[in-house]
């Protein structure tokens, strides 16, 4: 072994144990690898900055600007609007869900396709009177299997096909990963809207608990088209009754009345002051057809409670909030925010909730000015659970936006333009059509992702060069000797299907792709069948909660602990290594 390569297996070793440990960001730790294998001279100076201009680190950003769109056009809700009902039992409900999230997942990226259907879901849930976490488990899977059949629809496609491209000259299109990915993700779809679910553990305690919250102060607004017109205050306590809220009084023309009030009869753009938990408040919305406050109302309601309302978010990995507390990125004094409460894993903290500290996964309840809503969660970065009634899609733009994403797709799949320029193509058009704001336009990018993807390429690339992938492929190799090839692609892909679980899954990529090419060179054999195998492997992260970002993001909403994943998780991927090998050797043969 080398010293080059010594250092490089060092410096991996050490990104992973620090990926393990989780105490510093994912990107924060590449970087720092980059430089150290810099200033250590295995890694080329003129190749350290190589990564952040490679195509996949490319692609994945621009994926994430197209999804956005695909998003605030309204292209995604017009899908999910027509094909969910509350009323359907909970199989029909996951299996429906699973399928309009695996077809999502294809065509954007899968976090952003579950950032999208959560919300529904546990909207859905709350309807139908059952726990989140029956459903979020599934449909955190079904978008990850769903991002195996394209090569847009999730990282390690995009790197891998970047990879083949500098390996062999060509890289794979578009739909080139859909004969194995495609069948792997069908049948673990049909596993988990069948079976898996019923292995997910139940608890009592599994939802946002609220009883110790305290009721809120929100304005709701009377639509011009609304059929309370006319009628009187006095005439809406029967439903206010059954809501469980309170009506303290009447805001018209800005000036506020309240005890006299119950006698005067609604007009268009009054606006009832409300007092209300958060789910009495959306049922009482949601059965009389209220809307929210207008955002252009001359007078605000001030800090006692008026022209406020209540929004549940989650705390994403690499967001502000992330590893910090409210008190600390100073919530109040700059947002004008209030933190109400936590939910982790399931139990709420009622102590010091300004000081937590708090983590990815933890749902937060929290109180907000009523027009700044949208701008909170966009600068938290965190994820919203709940519609907060904020006129963010373009529904006359919706046809341009799908028409836009179909028609560079085709064009890139027929190899008529490279997939960087027609996705790049796509972005420009997005914005010029002001379907993604340009003030916007990159903060839908996940930076700390495009900074791993720049960092590990020049790493990987390194290891590569120095043999240290030979090394590691050789390991394989002997570990095999003799044996089918289908237990050859079995044991790189239980190999990198574990490495997926516990690290990022783009870190394992980059090790795993450059292996297996070595092991197909030293087999005398194909390379695609390897670089399937990873592609699937590494996409397959469903025994943690670490594993994959999407399974991190229904954490605290699912009130899921660390050891519920495998029980789904490990049937799953035992399943889709069944069913991928035979379709990697049929499509992909050696």
């Amino acid at each position: 072994m080398t010293t080059d390569q010594i250092i490089l297996f060092t410096l991996f070793g050490a990104v992973f144990g620090m990926l393990l440990w989780g105490r510093f960001r994912y990107d924060i730790v590449a970087f720092a690898a980059l430089m150290t294998g810099v200033v250590l001279g295995v890694v080329p100076e003129k190749d350290a900055f190589s990564g952040f201009g490679h195509p996949a680190t490319l692609i994945v950003a621009l994926v994430l600007v197209v999804s956005a769109g695909l998003v605030r056009s309204g292209a995604v809700l017009l899908i999910t609007r027509t094909l969910i009902d509350a009323g359907r039992s909970l199989g029909a409900h996951i299996t429906i869900m699973g399928a309009v999230g695996g077809v999502l997942s294809a065509f954007m990226n899968n976090v952003a396709a579950l950032a999208l259907l959560m919300p529904v879901d546990i909207q859905t849930a709350r309807k139908a009177g059952r726990q989140p976490g029956l459903s979020l488990m599934p449909l955190s899977f079904a978008t990850i299997l769903g991002g195996m059949a394209t090569l847009i629809g999730t990282p390690p496609n995009i790197i891998i096909a970047s990879i083949r491209q500098e390996s062999l000259g060509e890289p794979f299109r578009m739909f080139d990963f859909a004969p194995v990915g495609g069948i792997a993700a069908i049948a673990g779809l049909a596993f988990v809207a069948l079976i898996g679910w019923r292995l997910i553990p139940t608890r009592e305690d599994a939802t946002l608990n609220k009883e110790d919250i305290s009721q809120y102060i929100a304005e709701l607004r009377v639509p011009a088209e609304s059929k309370l017109i006319g009628q009187r205050i006095a005439e809406l306590q029967e439903a206010a009754d059954s809501a469980d809220v309170a009506i303290l009084g009447l805001i018209r023309d800005g000036k506020r009345r309240y005890g006299s009030a119950r006698n005067v009869e609604l007009q268009a753009d009054d606006a009832l002051v409300i007092e209300a938990t958060p789910d009495a408040l959306d049922e009482f919305r949601t059965t009389l057809n209220l809307s929210l406050a207008d955002a252009d109302r001359e007078e605000r309601l001030n800090a006692d409670g008026e022209g406020v309302e209540i929004i549940e978010v989650v705390v994403r990995e690499g967001s502000r909030l992330d590893g910090r507390s409210a008190q600390t990125v100073g919530l109040a004094w700059r947002q004008r925010t209030v933190l109400l409460g936590i939910s982790r894993r399931g139990r709420k903290i009622t102590s010091e909730l300004r000081k937590t500290a708090l983590q990815a996964g933890d749902i937060l309840l929290l109180l907000v000015p009523r027009d700044t809503a949208g701008h909170v969660t966009d600068w938290l970065g965190v994820l919203p659970l709940a519609d907060r009634g904020l006129a963010v899609t373009e529904n006359s733009k919706v046809w341009l936006a799908i028409g836009l994403f179909a028609g560079a797709v085709a064009a890139a799949s027929f190899g008529l333009i490279y997939l960087p320029i027609a996705l790049g193509l796509v972005v420009i058009a997005y914005v010029l059509a002001r379907i993604v704001p340009l003030s916007e336009l990159y903060t839908h990018i996940e930076w700390p992702v495009v900074v791993l993807l720049g960092s590990m390429i020049p790493l990987g690339a390194a290891l590569e060069t120095s043999g240290g992938t030979e090394l590691i492929s050789g390991a394989l190799v002997g570990l095999t000797d003799g044996m089918p090839a289908w237990v050859v692609l079995s044991v790189l892909m239980v190999v990198t299907m574990t490495l997926s679980d516990v690290l990022n899954n783009t870190a394992t990529t980059i090790v795993a792709a450059p292996v297996g090419i070595q092991m197909a060179q030293t087999l005398d054999v194909s390379p695609d069948p390897f670089l399937m195998a990873v592609a699937v492997a590494a996409s397959s992260a469903f025994l943690t909660p670490i594993g994959h970002k999407n399974n991190t993001l229904i954490l605290g909403p699912g009130g899921y602990r660390f050891g519920d994943y495998w029980r789904m998780g490990l049937p799953l991927e035992i399943i889709v290594v069944c069913v991928s090998i035979p379709a990697i050797l049929f499509f992909w043969p050696l």
